[in-house]
């Protein structure tokens, strides 16, 4: 038996460089566990474990220091987290806020090692290929060519993957969770979400609607069922325009639904007695908002109502971050709600109702991720591995984002007042929620 070497004995394992070397650049302990490709493993016993599989997922670190290069080594499998994906988030955004208010400043020593260390663990090397998962678009910022390929990235990905995701409903959008009980389902809370928005906007039959970004028409064949609305669908994917044609037909609501795939910049006429838009308004980016908010004006005759439902974030990432903007919303804009409304107010609309639903979008998404776990093999066969990789990271850390508030969801409601100010609206708005809670 060929005895071990001394200095194999000595030396410590790929996880214990890797992890002194991230400590000292974040001046602290790291609050996860790591395990590194040759079995080493170190850190705080008894909550998540970083398993780097491979000395890739360093590599792609070293080229894309922070989310996106961590980003990128979990959707490819270089990187994992066993025990819970949400906790080990949560542990690790903790640490980076502590960072941001004690940020320690590197000698050139640290730095020499940090570059030492990266080379004994085999992690240099030229930059590592984006996954294949990662968008990739080109043209002007928020040219109709451009928008429609980034809508077309995500919301084109399969009509069947968002069949298994969602409820019957197809609602992609944050539902309204009426009730407590246990036996209020997710359905029910996009059904509760649907009804509300019909309420505020005061539809009654007859009454024309305009649904701008409509999805998969949850609103427009709700509305159009339940309410006799006459509903004008708007969206750019064209995978969501066919699939909404098809409801229409099934339904026997050609009469009174009209599908067009076209751009919110293209739409002609006007009149409307209501108008939704339910978190699209994320996709027309900051420049272009004002134009958004006049073209909503513009639509709804006076004394006509618009509902604007809309997630909004602090201006330090306007974008969502690096993982959000690179692999599902890309161009993605987002503002503080109060930015918002004064823009739609800025545009002669009179916001009359403004209303949180942050720790909604909580639940809702928490839906979506048990879904997706207990299908993992179903969606890995209609999109395969890395994009349901992409899907579980999105999840998980949307509920964290939504739950640490970070991120908020709104729901807005103004009306285009009269020459004379008159608004048209009740006076107060206690019919809105009533039996909401009964499915």
């Amino acid at each position: 038996m060929t005895p071990t070497p001394p200095s194999a004995l000595t030396r410590p394992g790929a996880a214990h460089r890797l992890v002194s070397a991230v400590e000292t650049a974040l001046g602290g302990p790291l609050p996860v566990r790591v395990r590194a490709w040759d079995g080493s493993e170190t850190g705080p016993d008894g909550g998540p474990v970083v398993v780097v599989r491979s000395r890739h997922a360093l590599r792609r670190l070293l080229w894309q220091p922070g989310e996106l290069g961590l980003a990128q080594a979990y959707v490819t499998g270089e990187l994992d987290i066993e025990g819970d994906l949400g906790d080990g988030l949560r542990g690790l955004w903790a640490a980076a806020r502590e960072r941001g208010r004690h940020t320690p400043r590197l000698s050139a020593a640290d730095r020499a090692r940090a570059v030492g260390t990266a080379l004994s663990l085999g992690a240099v090397g030229p930059p590592p290929v984006p996954p294949a998962s990662q968008a990739r678009l080109r043209g002007g910022l928020h040219s109709r060519a451009r928008d429609r390929a980034a809508i077309s990235h995500h919301y084109d990905l399969s009509n069947a993957f968002y069949r298994l995701l969602l409820d019957e409903t197809m609602a992609y959008s944050c539902g309204y969770w009426a009730s407590e009980a246990p036996g209020f389902t997710p359905a029910d809370a996009q059904r509760a979400k649907l009804e509300l928005i019909c309420r505020k906007l005061g539809l009654l039959p007859g009454a024309r609607l305009l649904d701008v970004g409509c999805g998969w028409g949850s609103l427009t064949l709700y509305a159009a069922e339940r309410h006799k609305a006459r509903v004008t669908a708007v969206t750019l994917a064209r995978e969501q325009a066919a699939y909404v044609r098809a409801r229409v037909c099934e339904r026997g609501l050609e009469d009174r639904v009209e599908v067009v795939c076209q751009d919110y910049r293209d739409i002609t006429g006007g009149g409307y007695d209501a108008v939704a838009t339910v978190e699209m308004g994320e996709h027309v980016g900051d420049a272009e908002y004002p134009a958004f908010a006049a073209a909503l004006h513009r639509l709804v005759r006076p004394l006509g109502r618009v509902l604007v439902q809309q997630m909004s974030r602090g201006r330090n990432a306007p974008g969502g971050g690096a993982f959000i903007e690179a692999y599902i919303a890309p161009d993605m804009h987002m503002r503080p709600v109060g930015e918002t409304v004064g823009l739609l107010e800025g545009a002669g609309l009179e916001v009359r109702s403004v209303e949180s639903l942050r720790e909604h979008y909580v639940r809702t998404i928490g839906a979506w991720h048990r879904t997706l776990e207990e299908r993992w093999g179903d969606v890995v066969g209609l999109v395969g591995e890395e994009t349901a990789r992409v899907w579980r990271l999105y999840l998980v850390g949307g509920a964290l984002a939504f739950e640490e508030r970070r991120m908020g969801v709104d729901q807005i409601l103004s009306v285009r007042p009269t020459d004379e100010g008159c608004a048209g609206l009740p006076s107060t708005p206690e019919d809105w929620y009533t039996g909401l809670d009964r499915p």
